[in-house]
């Protein structure tokens, strides 16, 4: 008898094992508190950036804003920089991060990712008259060329895996496409995205092989680690996203911006 009570006793226990699970999500965080921290660095234009006015914009932004009205929430913007981003994420102090994340195995070390919004790779961002000299490795690769990046993110780790020889200086992500034309710089290797944005707002400079990227990449949103519900809704908004058109439309109104 106590052998068939012992089992019994034990799927009595499930369902309240199972609740459990469902109110520790982030997604019953959540809606529970009516917010969705939305961790960015606003630096990362057409992705994510600060204006003046202290408002956001930016392509992730308005997808940012989409998740949360899918939730009836609304969303709280959580300043990080690209060197704390993990960091912050790992402390619990981001609900998601967005804002051309750049997808890589020292980053899924401290946290998730929803499923891949697009395919992107490393190039080099030079001034027009130099897209000759500044094609491969090899030419980059060399003390004379003078390298510009942001800190901490992984235009920076690139330089110091790949270009090793360059002379690098770090920048603030906004200012750093001035000192390109300024010649200040002579190189800035990002995103080809990026790069293709910024040429627009700034005639002077060109994309360099954007569609041979010197380094494969992908970008997805970041989300805390080892919390498979709030994965699986963020993938499935996603995936709706994209299917109803909703992705493709808002991508489309930031790169067809010029200023």
């Amino acid at each position: 008898m106590k052998k068939i009570l012992y089992p019994l006793a034990f799927l009595a226990v499930i369902p309240a094992l199972v609740h459990a699970d469902a109110t520790s999500s982030r997604l019953e965080r959540v809606l529970q508190k009516g917010s969705l921290n939305v961790c960015t660095t606003g630096d990362y234009k057409p992705y994510t950036f600060l204006k003046e006015d202290g408002q956001y914009e930016g392509i992730d932004i308005a997808m940012a804003e989409s998740l949360a009205a899918s939730l009836g929430v609304k969303p709280t913007w959580v300043p990080v920089t690209w060197k704390s981003l993990p960091d912050e994420m790992n402390a619990g102090h981001c609900d998601i991060a967005m804002g051309g994340i750049s997808v890589t195995l020292k980053r899924q070390q401290k946290a998730w990712f929803a499923n891949v919004l697009d395919q992107d790779g490393k190039i080099p961002l030079v001034r027009c008259e130099d897209v000759r000299k500044y094609q491969t490795v090899e030419q980059l690769n060399t003390a004379s060329v003078r390298l510009i990046e942001p800190a901490g993110g992984t235009n920076e780790a690139f330089v110091h895996s790949h270009l090793p020889k360059g002379t690098l200086t770090l920048s603030d992500n906004v200012t750093i496409f001035q000192k390109l034309v300024d010649k200040k710089a002579d190189v800035m290797i990002t995103d080809a995205s990026e790069a293709l944005y910024q040429q627009k707002r700034y005639p002077k400079l060109c994309a360099v092989n954007p569609k041979k990227p010197l380094q494969y990449g992908e970008k997805a949103y970041m989300l805390p680690r080892d919390d498979i519900s709030w994965k699986m809704y963020v993938d499935q908004w996603l995936h709706l996203s994209k299917a109803t058109g909703e992705y493709q439309q808002i991508v489309s109104q930031w790169l067809a911006v010029k200023k």
